[in-house]
């Protein structure tokens, strides 16, 4: 009997004890938070995709055209040293990065002035430059509007959030969920925003870190050209 007694008291305060324990919190699923944003999601996905395609296909152009071969100057400078054209500008055909038809260019140009030298390689350097820069504009592009098509999905929740109130009554839950479900489209709009902004200065520096070196070649393969005249 008083083994019976204490089991049953067993069991009331394990039965207490779950009363008392509070549930399990719930989890936010990054899928269904995304849906719950609407419409707009629709664009800023579209962005996203944009931004990714455009980085990835930049930066692996920067850096193949980067990729300069370091023997490159020297084999142009023994050729021209010694008259051979065909040599200088076999290796530069053979090296096909943009500082090498920058010194291409300059190369079919032996025996001319030397201000038209130079201003035919100033001529194939922009042409290189708009090469390198192409469609990085878009990367700043997203970063102004991702957050644009944030701010006006909130707006837009929101004003439906406040019609249903309006006419379906007062509810701290319904406004609560509605407020933290339309918020998605701005936390997405800035984070597309922000990592656009990243991606285009990240790309800017890598350009201009190319542009400096096609300029540093440039300015030597000029002085050779005078050393070689004098």
């Amino acid at each position: 009997m008083a083994l019976l007694t204490v089991l049953l008291q067993a069991d009331t305060l394990a039965a207490a004890a779950a009363a008392v324990t509070p549930p399990a919190p719930e989890k936010i699923s990054l899928f269904n938070l995304l849906m719950e944003g609407g419409a707009l999601m629709i664009p800023l996905l579209l962005c996203s995709g944009i931004m990714v395609y455009v980085f990835v296909e930049r930066i692996m152009f920067i850096r193949k055209a980067a990729a300069v071969d370091p023997t490159l100057m020297v084999r142009i400078q023994q050729a021209v040293a010694i008259g051979d054209v065909n040599a200088a500008l076999a290796a530069c055909r053979n090296s096909a990065t943009p500082v090498a038809r920058v010194l291409e260019k300059g190369i079919s140009r032996l025996g001319k002035p030397y201000d038209q030298i130079e201003k035919s390689m100033e001529n194939t350097g922009r042409l290189e430059v708009y090469k390198l820069e192409k469609n990085v504009s878009v990367l700043s592009t997203i970063a102004g509007i991702a957050p644009i098509f944030g701010f006006l999905g909130t707006i837009a929740g929101m004003i439906i959030l406040f019609f249903n109130v309006q006419h379906q009554g007062f509810s701290l839950e319904t406004i609560a969920g509605g407020i933290y479900t339309k918020m998605v489209t701005s936390a997405a709009g800035l984070i597309i925003g922000l990592l656009s902004y990243v991606a285009y200065a990240y790309l800017n520096a890598q350009i201009n870190k190319t542009v400096n070196g096609i300029e540093t070649t440039s300015a030597e393969f000029l002085d050779t050209i005078q050393q070689h005249n004098k």
